[in-house]
């Protein structure tokens, strides 16, 4: 219930001014679950994820070239892991809690990942800025945290992965928006433009199963 109670408060928390200035760190890290997902989908179905961009309002994209062929279910996949990707990744956080070793493990993979990402795709100061730190700040938990911290840290990271879709809760449910000071579909309206159905049935659908991921690695990490 403590981890729901979180997961309510952060998505609540980012619908308000004050709110997004207090949890700025989690809104970038929220950016880079998002666009991870986008360039990691992107490689998987044969793109080449170039670089990530991360704007000082939270806002990012994914650089890619795509293959002149790229099918429709291909756009599809890739904008769907934008919302989805960040939360199986949540998900499996949460259930690395259900150990001390996978717990520790998890952090090192992501505070490691954090920080080689940003190495290697991130091109913009704001993720040069705070990806590393965070990156370190989760390596540092892994390394000396007591197991009792270390399992609340993943936990939370993995819920805050989970819902980062959510941070703008309207977003599943618009055909785009200014990203860079650039309008772009939003990756519901590139599903809806792939795969027909309107954007909001496909953000009804990404909002569901995003609920599912979450409930049921809950459920997983925290069973007697």
């Amino acid at each position: 219930m403590l981890l729901l109670g979180i997961a309510v408060m952060l998505v609540v928390l980012w619908q308000t001014p004050l709110g997004s200035l207090l949890l700025y760190p989690f809104t970038i890290l929220a950016t880079w679950f998002h666009e991870m997902g986008h360039g990691i989908a992107g490689m998987l179905t044969g793109s080449k994820f170039d670089s990530l961009l991360i704007f000082p309002n939270g806002s990012g994209v994914a650089q890619m070239r795509t293959p002149v062929d790229e099918s429709r279910l291909q756009v599809a996949l890739i904008a769907a892991s934008g919302p989805l990707g960040p939360a199986v990744a949540g998900a499996l956080l949460i259930v690395a809690s259900r150990s001390v070793r996978s717990t520790r493990l998890a952090l090192a993979v992501l505070g490691t990942a954090l920080i080689l990402s940003t190495l290697i795709w991130v091109r913009s100061s704001t993720g040069w800025i705070i990806l590393p730190g965070l990156g370190v700040a989760i390596l540092a938990l892994a390394r000396r945290g007591t197991p009792s911290w270390q399992r609340l840290g993943v936990q939370v990271l993995g819920v805050q992965a989970c819902i980062s879709a959510w941070r703008q809760f309207g977003y599943l449910f618009s055909s785009g928006g200014s990203i860079g000071g650039r309008l772009h579909r939003s990756d519901t309206g590139a599903i809806a433009d792939a795969m027909l159905l309107p954007y909001w049935i496909w953000g009804l659908v990404i909002s569901a199963a995003i609920v599912g991921l979450l409930w049921w690695s809950l459920r997983f990490a925290l069973r007697p």
